[in-house]
């Protein structure tokens, strides 16, 4: 997983690097990526320098799903009725919400932030999460790029309480400070009507949209996940009741690729306040390895099924911007047990306030 990160890091710095030289080739495909703006949409603010104070939350997360029926029977003294329901195993870590700084100058953007203390408590009931997350967004005229390289190690169960209630045991198992995720993607996205529709408004705020629009939305994307714990994922007295076939694992891998479509859309409301609301969907194939408790390791491909969710809410004017901007990318892999898959999800919450400053002088 760590060649898979390296990898799509080293593609993403090289498509950054070719963007920012302008080469031929470049140009020859200038007139497929960049747009010209439709001036009565969208307010066009790259020559400006952009500052932003902002608060953010990246965050990663892991389920795993059985929706077979569950048959009657007797676990720990309690009884387990016949049900049709889904159950699941829902991991969670515990990410800090982070204060940080920015700007943007043309095709320049840099952004720091920092975990404050005193607004995120360490450790406490749910344990302590140890983060790397490399997560980036990018948003040119034409096209979206979302590059995702995160290791996280350290998580709890979060729906612990309603398992237990389900299957009556006193076995908590919530606190994994030995599960380690390694989480590496990258999904890109053509946008159709770029002339009219801007995401860069919603997330970069180096544009100002006066008015609505939307736009269709098709590409796809490449991912790989590794999840691993010290012992099996999935509690002891789930894996009793017949959870996931009585199996139990403790690492899978999964490689997968898909493609996408999807709409967007910019709802603007006297001219300054704005919603912009964005959904895609993906249909491709994973290939998942488990490596099962005390048994021979399970392999098998299977569909794919991903979605992808922005939504930002707010004010933008040609000066001012403040909003809220969420994005979130959920992946479901069908797993070799029947009638189960595994989901790996990443995202980024962020509230923003920014100002815009006109050069009277380009810097370059």
């Amino acid at each position: 997983m760590l060649k898979w990160l390296t990898l799509l890091s080293g593609c993403l710095f090289l498509c950054l690097a070719v963007s920012a030289q302008k080469t031929s080739l470049f140009k020859k495909v200038s007139g497929w990526l960049e747009a010209e703006n439709d001036s009565n949409y969208i307010e066009e603010h790259t020559r400006d320098i952009t500052f932003r104070v902002f608060g953010s939350r990246k965050y990663n997360y892991y389920d795993i799903v059985d929706h077979k029926i569950v048959d009657d029977g007797i676990v720990d003294n309690s009884i387990i009725s016949n049900t049709k329901s889904s159950k699941e195993v829902l991991y969670r870590p515990n990410t800090p919400f982070n204060i940080g700084v920015g700007f943007n100058y043309r095709f320049i953007a840099f952004n720091v932030a920092f975990n404050l203390p005193v607004i995120n408590k360490e450790g406490g009931e749910y344990g302590k999460t140890k983060v790397l997350d490399l997560q980036t967004h990018i948003y040119t005229r034409k096209l979206v790029v979302d590059f995702y390289g995160q290791v996280y190690k350290g998580y709890y169960i979060a729906n612990t309480r309603r398992l237990i209630n389900n299957f009556g045991s006193d076995n908590v198992e919530m606190i994994r400070p030995d599960a380690r995720n390694v989480n590496v993607g990258l999904d890109v996205q053509y946008v159709v009507n770029a002339k009219r529709f801007s995401y860069r408004a919603a997330y970069l705020q180096n544009d100002y949209q006066k008015k609505s629009a939307g736009s269709f939305l098709f590409g796809g994307g490449i991912f790989g996940m590794r999840m691993k714990g010290d012992s099996g994922l999935i509690p002891s007295y789930l894996q009793k009741a017949g959870f996931f076939n009585g199996e139990n694992f403790y690492r899978t891998r999964v490689i997968s690729a898909a493609a996408n479509a999807g709409y967007a859309h910019t709802f603007v409301y006297k001219k300054h306040w704005f919603a912009t609301l964005s959904l895609t969907g993906s249909l491709g194939v994973n290939y998942t390895t488990l490596n099962r408790v005390d048994a021979a390791d399970l392999k098998k491909a299977g569909l794919q099924l991903n979605n992808n969710i922005r939504i930002s809410i707010g004010y933008n004017s040609s000066r001012y911007f403040a909003g809220i901007h969420y994005v979130d990318l959920t992946t479901r892999s069908q797993s070799p047990v029947p009638g189960t898959y595994q989901t790996m999800g990443a995202g980024n919450f962020r509230i923003s306030f920014a100002r815009r400053f006109t050069l009277k002088k380009q810097l370059f």
